[in-house]
């Protein structure tokens, strides 16, 4: 039985996305995002699920940070969960005053607050289970979480299907060493992170080598380097598998453009959406214009 770390505690979404990712395998909650991923660096975890983006929120930046930093991780699967929230609270009754949660999870469900609990003071937390043991300790008097949560704390459900968006939804990545990947079944995602030299036209530079290859971009986002003001780190998804020729030429064009690349993936698309593959840009025809070079080369123009 493999063991997969998770942000936790128990109780949370990413226990919820651990489940779907790594059915009937041993899962192990940790306090942080990074706490997870240095689990498996250690040898302590086989996998990490954790958290990339959200619809409503965006990105995690917590988790592109420890996939940008120490030896690398590479992500083998994602799931995509819909966001609906429970609210927790003691069980009886009792004023409520103050509402605890992630800030991620607060910002989702500012308008109901609002609208049901106009008197409560919304608290971030460290995650939405750190909140409802918050609750439980009598540190807050309601708790916005996972409805997985009320499976592990002794807590009342006060509502249940909450959401401002209705159709809110968190990415989740299962992230490991390096080693065998999935094998590409059409619709895959492959991701990197650029650092880039810092100069004008770089990240234009970048984007077009992806572009002439007629491979679609699905998430782009920059993080600072903490090395000098004003240097960034490019996390760039895109459709495609790094074993299919037009993907691998794009890696190694992105690879001449940085002064560092970092491979953080190619595993099949939670969505099921398959690569876009425009006329002259398919993998055949990357494979048939290598033969012909190499025809060219060793001088066989017939």
């Amino acid at each position: 039985m493999s063991r997969i770390a998770y942000f936790g505690p128990q109780g949370t979404f990413t226990e919820q996305a651990a489940r779907v990712l790594a059915r009937g395998e041993e899962l192990i909650p940790f306090e942080t995002v990074r706490l997870a991923m240095t689990a498996v660096r250690t040898g302590e975890a086989d996998a990490a699920c954790v958290p990339i983006e959200n619809s409503v929120e965006g990105v995690v930046p917590t988790t592109l940070d420890g996939l940008s930093e120490s030896t690398p991780l590479v992500a083998v699967a994602e799931a995509i969960l819909p966001v609906h929230f429970s609210v927790l609270k003691r069980p009886g009754d009792g004023e409520i005053r103050t509402v605890a949660s992630h800030p991620h999870a607060l910002a989702q469900v500012r308008e109901w607050l609002e609208a049901n609990l106009p008197g409560a003071h919304p608290v971030a937390s460290s995650s939405t289970s750190a909140a409802a043991v918050g609750v439980l300790a009598g540190d807050f008097d309601a708790a916005v979480c996972a409805p997985v949560a009320v499976e592990h704390y002794d807590l009342e459900v006060l509502a249940t299907e909450v959401a401002d968006v209705s159709d809110a939804a968190t990415r989740f990545l299962l992230v490991r060493p390096p080693g065998d990947l999935p094998e590409p079944t059409g619709a895959d995602r492959t991701s990197v992170v650029a650092a880039a030299a810092n100069r004008t036209g770089t990240l234009a530079e970048l984007l077009t080598e992806l572009a002439s290859r007629g491979i679609n971009l699905t998430r782009l986002d920059a993080r600072p380097t903490r090395n000098n003001f004003g240097e960034y780190r490019f996390f760039i998804d895109f459709e495609g598998h790094v074993a299919e020729p037009r993907v691998l030429d794009a890696l190694t064009a992105l690879r001449r453009h940085c002064r560092s690349l970092r491979f953080l993936g190619s595993h099949p698309r939670a969505d099921g959406t398959r690569s876009t593959i425009e006329p002259g840009r398919s993998n055949d025809d990357f494979v048939d214009a290598a033969v012909w070079a190499d025809a060219v080369r060793k001088g066989d123009l017939a």
